[in-house]
């Protein structure tokens, strides 16, 4: 893996140099834009607008457009604006991972102590799992700030997790969502008892993105020729008439699968 950042964790006075590094990657199959008439490669080009000649990437700057002028940024503007974010991840509070709401995860990544911080980064690692506890912190990652929880990830190595900042979540209150009648008491407690019945420990071994393998499976049938077969999912929808007879079937349907 190749670090895509390097810097500190700090938490009160105690600094940690580290390295980041991407902790997920895509499962997606990698498809290639063609033409249609001939299958040739689409290719993209940094074009001048007025020109229309291609740009050569180290000649392209960024500019920010005011009015009618762009104030363009040298990379040192970048690291002025906030330069103690730009190499240290600082640590503002430390709260308990499971008060956080999941909607504002997103990436995660690895922490690798750098020389000579070993020790400090296992003090670290080794606090938070004792108080079971998670640090919040920022730092800027790209020209973005970035808020991020810094936690032990299966006890053995440190993991920050990108956090999405309150202001990026949409509000779902312009959506279209009718107060409808609260269920009836025999269905809520039937709905509870399919709750219980299918309720275990999180494995995540047992998920695999399968989405792949079928569409690898689309791409060699038409590789030898062969007709795709389209099997089409009938859409379902139960009707407030039909919800007991569904949760019996359920719960039925759970017991025996139970044995």
């Amino acid at each position: 893996m190749r670090a895509i950042w390097s810097g500190a964790i700090g938490f009160g006075l105690v600094n940690i140099p580290i390295k980041l590094y991407s902790a997920s990657e895509e499962s997606s199959i990698d498809l290639d834009m063609l033409d249609s008439k001939d299958f040739s490669n689409i290719k993209f080009k940094r074009v001048n607008e007025k020109t229309g000649k291609e740009v050569a990437y180290e000649n392209i700057v960024k500019g920010y457009k005011m009015e009618d002028r762009y104030i363009v940024l040298e990379k040192e503007d970048f690291e002025a604006a906030s330069p103690e974010k730009s190499k240290i991840l600082s640590i503002k509070q430390f709260v308990n991972h499971d008060d956080i709401d999941p909607a504002y995860f997103e990436t995660p990544y690895f922490l690798e102590p750098q020389k000579n911080s070993e020790e400090a980064y296992k003090l670290l690692l080794k606090s938070l799992v004792k108080t079971k506890m998670a640090g919040i912190g920022t730092f800027i990652l790209r020209e973005k700030e970035i808020l991020c929880l810094v936690r032990p990830y299966e006890n053995k190595i440190l993991m920050v997790n990108r956090m999405r900042f309150p202001q990026e979540l949409r509000s779902y209150e312009d959506l279209n969502i009718p107060a409808g009648k609260n269920p009836k008491e025999e269905e809520l407690k039937m709905a509870e008892s399919l709750i219980r019945q299918l309720a275990t420990d999180f494995t995540p071994e047992k998920f695999k993105d399968t989405y792949h393998d079928d569409l690898m499976k689309i791409i060699n049938q038409k590789a030898k020729g062969k007709a795709v077969k389209i099997d089409e999912p009938a859409e379902k929808q139960t009707a407030p008439s039909d919800l007991m007879a569904m949760l019996k079937a359920s719960l039925e349907a759970g017991k025996k699968a139970t044995g």
